[in-house]
């Protein structure tokens, strides 16, 4: 079994309002920058064989918070990197908003190719062969997590839970949150989605939990 921490990026000031895309030198904002942080010692205890980010500014950046005090160097991968939103990148969630092909993103997304961009299902395609071929490389039981972007770990969730790409829109991904799935032989078994706080204890070897169940009784 490999289990896989998918994490979004902390908040930027376009996070919300502006759909971001592959906008260049977009940073984490003071907020982001805290809840990476909170991450990082939220994850502190828990042993990670590799980290690996989208190349986007905001995501090595959350990566780099959890990355603090462990020696392992930071893998980028560019199939886990944002849609290419093409004509849409940087243009406000309300304008958008009255345009068709918003109704259609929300409701049949796999039929939907964004202008002069990139094909949601193709999103999807990319990000889970990424994901299998990290799963491959670090092989079983290794825990390892990946940052990258709202819809990309949608859809990934979606796939692992054998949902329809037609219904990632159902699934919640917050800013800095933690999303934990389990590849096992036979199937992905989706452990959290949207963990914005709760005990990681779970994710320690069988003899740290232990240890640290001692501490806290």
């Amino acid at each position: 079994m490999t289990t896989v921490l998918l994490v979004r990026h902390g908040l930027t000031h376009l996070t919300g309002p502006v759909l971001a895309g592959w906008t260049p030198d977009l940073h984490l904002d003071e907020r982001g920058l805290r809840q990476a942080e909170d991450l990082g010692e939220r994850l502190r205890t828990v042993p990670l064989t590799a980290i690996v980010s989208s190349p986007l500014d905001r995501c090595r950046e959350t990566a780099a918070a959890i990355l603090a005090g462990r020696d392992l160097e930071l893998q980028i991968d560019d199939a886990l990197g944002e849609c290419h939103y093409g004509d849409w990148t940087g243009r406000e969630i309300r304008g958008l908003a009255r345009d068709p092909l918003w109704k259609v993103v929300q409701s049949h997304p796999s039929a939907v190719t964004f202008p002069n961009g990139e094909a949601l299902r193709d999103v999807q395609s990319r990000a889970v062969d990424a994901i299998r071929s990290w799963n491959d490389r670090l092989g079983p039981g290794a825990t390892w997590l990946a940052v990258s972007h709202a819809d990309v770990i949608k859809a990934i969730t979606a796939d692992a839970l054998g949902m329809h790409l037609d219904q990632f829109q159902r699934i919640g991904i917050s800013p800095a949150s933690l999303t934990i799935v389990r590849y096992t032989r036979v199937r992905p078994i989706v452990l959290r989605v949207n963990d914005l706080g709760a005990d990681v204890t779970e994710l320690l070897p069988p003899a740290r939990r232990g240890r640290r169940r001692a501490m806290t009784a």
